[in-house]
C-alpha cells in the first residue's frame, strides 16, 4: 500500500515564527506537533527550491547541509533561545525523511523540471541507488517503530535518513557513541522484523 504523502504547508505559508508550535508541541499537543511537522518540511523544501533555481539543472545536496540552513534561518527568524540545535534536529529529522523520500520518488517518476536530488550520506557512493519504494517502506516501518519507541525512531531518521554519524547523533543526545550504537541496532532488529517479507531489496 502506498504511503500517504504528507501534508505540507505550501512554500509561502510556512509561519514566521515556529516558537508556539515547539512550545505547544513539547506540552503533548498532537495537532501542534503535526503542524510543526508540516512548518519544517515546508521549510526544508522552500530551501531545496530556492537552491535548484539559484543553480538551474543538475542539483545534489545533502541533507545535513539542508538541515543546517533551516537551523540557521528558523535561528535568526525566531532567536537561539526558541530551539537549540538538539531540539530542533529532532524534530527536522522526521520532516527531513519525508523530503528524502519525496524527491527520490520523484527523481523515479522523471517529473520535469530541474533534476534535484538529496544524498543522505555524502561519503557513500551507492548511498542514491536505493529504490525509492524501498525507502517508503522503511519510512513505514520508522512510523511503527515510533509508536513503540519514539527515540529509537529519531535515531534512524538521524542516522540513515539525515546522514549524521554516531559520533554526531551522541553528542547532539549528550550521550556515549557505544550508547547510540547499540540503540541503532536495537532500532535495525525491529525494522529488519518489520521488513520481512516486504520484498525489500535494501539493506541497512
Amino acid at each position: 500500500m502506498d504511503p500517504t504523502p504528507p501534508k505540507v504547508l505550501p512554500t509561502d505559508s510556512v509561519p514566521e515564527s515556529i516558537a508556539p508550535l515547539v512550545r505547544s508541541a513539547e506540552g503533548g499537543d498532537e495537532k501542534a506537533k503535526e503542524q510543526l511537522f508540516a512548518a519544517l518540511y515546508g521549510e526544508l523544501r522552500k530551501i531545496a527550491q530556492r537552491e535548484l533555481r539559484k543553480r538551474g539543472g543538475h542539483l545534489t545536496l545533502g541533507a545535513t547541509t539542508l538541515l543546517h540552513e533551516a537551523y540557521i534561518n528558523i535561528s535568526d527568524r525566531d532567536g537561539m533561545e526558541s530551539f537549540d540545535r538538539a531540539r530542533f534536529l529532532a524534530y527536522a529529522s522526521r520532516a527531513m525523511r519525508g523530503l528524502v523520500i519525496d524527491y527520490a520518488r520523484a527523481r523515479y517518476a522523471k517529473k520535469r523540471g530541474g533534476a534535484f536530488e538529496i544524498t543522505r550520506l555524502p561519503t557513500d557512493p551507492g548511498d542514491d541507488s536505493i529504490d525509492h519504494r524501498d525507502l517508503e517502506r522503511i519510512g513505514e516501518a520508522v512510523d511503527s517503530l515510533a509508536s513503540v519507541d519514539p527515540e529509537l525512531a529519531q535515531i534512524v531518521d538521524l542516522k540513515f535518513f539525515c546522514g549524521y554519524s554516531f559520533i554526531d547523533i551522541a553528542a547532539m543526545r549528550n550521550v556515549s557513541e557505544r550508547t547510540v550504537q547499540r540503540d541503532w541496532e536495537k532500532a535495525r532488529v525491529y525494522l529488519h522484523n518489520s521488513l520481512q517479507g516486504t520484498g525489500m531489496t535494501t539493506t541497512f
